[in-house]
């Protein structure tokens, strides 16, 4: 288990490092991400690659590559991980429903059990962009702070990590 987690860290890197080195602010990559985190977070039905096909064409300012690695976070395991602690926090908000656990959650349940599910999963989704946007703005920010000062014409740009790349300030 150790070893495929080993080897899954260094494409995951890579794909952050790709998509911190494209033309987005970091602002614009932890937005991204923290929306990608939100959506695949919620029970969706595997609808996020298409939303995420159609965000990354229509909407200049979204990070593909940040959409997609919430993809890449949020493999099945995890997920199903998420709906379990989304049910708890669910029926820990609202008390259990007699005769059903974890094991029950399904789209088929009962009310009861779908909306505790979904309250729980909102909440969850919430927290979870939140957390997903203040990491990687600060991974973006020292992505870009880096690169700036490794290039000769870095130490000279007094621009904002926030600022975009092609817009002069």
């Amino acid at each position: 288990m150790y070893d495929r987690l080993a080897s899954i860290r260094p494409r995951v890197r890579s794909g952050l490092e790709r998509a911190f080195a494209a033309d987005h602010t970091p602002h614009e990559v932890a937005a991204s991400f923290a929306f990608g985190v939100f959506f695949v977070a919620m029970p969706t039905a595997g609808t996020a690659l298409a939303l995420f096909a159609l965000i990354g064409y229509f909407v200049e300012r979204a990070s593909r590559l940040a959409l997609v690695a919430t993809l890449v976070v949020f493999n099945p395991p995890v997920k199903w991980a998420v709906y379990g602690a989304s049910f708890w926090l669910g029926s820990h908000l609202f008390g259990p429903v007699p005769g059903a656990s974890v094991a029950d959650v399904s789209l088929s349940a009962g009310l009861d059990i779908l909306f505790r599910q979904l309250v729980g999963n909102t909440i969850l989704a919430v927290a979870l962009a939140v957390v997903g946007y203040a990491v990687t703005l600060q991974l973006a920010r020292l992505h870009h702070r880096r690169q700036r000062s490794a290039s000769p014409a870095g130490a000279a740009e007094s621009r904002s990590d926030d600022a975009r790349p092609d817009v002069p300030s």
